[in-house]
């Protein structure tokens, strides 16, 4: 099981300026350091960093299935981060697990929520089921994108 961040393609242009999901270019702001959680590196951004605020669709193409929700990254480029240890990211007690499919669509009775303890567990039973490709962590609060699990 690998956790996969945002590719070093898609971050380096939108952090030199490049347009959105939504055609916008992203929002620089100031990191509080209070959870903003960059999905490249997949650290947390250090308080008073620049960031950036963004629309992001973790799948490879719109269709249905391909939610395009808020995201934040380091305003300067950063090395990707990754691989099967649990990212700094991913803080908080509870986060929602999704399955999904190759053709990158929801396999309904995948989502749930789970708790941080169990979440490397409930990724490894879902990535089992052969109907799953990947599995999305989102935020249990607000459904924001974090990382994409890989097997």
């Amino acid at each position: 099981m690998r956790f996969s961040p945002i590719s070093t393609l898609i971050a380096r242009a939108y952090q030199s300026g490049g347009l959105d999901a939504n055609g916008q270019v992203p929002e620089r702001q100031i990191s509080d350091g209070d959870g903003n959680p960059c999905r490249h590196c997949l650290n947390l951004i250090p308080k008073g960093a620049e960031m950036l605020v963004l629309a992001h669709r973790p799948f490879p193409a719109p269709q249905p299935y391909a939610e395009v929700g808020p995201i934040f990254l380091c305003a300067d480029a950063c090395e990707a981060g990754g691989g099967a240890a649990m990212p700094q990211i991913l803080e908080s007690p509870t986060y929602i697990l999704r399955g999904y499919g190759p053709d990158d669509r929801i396999v309904y009775g995948t989502g749930a929520v789970v708790a941080i303890e169990t979440l490397p567990e409930e990724a490894a039973r879902r990535l089992a089921d052969p109907r799953i490709a990947y599995v999305h962590v989102r935020s249990a609060r607000n459904n924001c994108f974090q990382v994409r699990i890989d097997a």
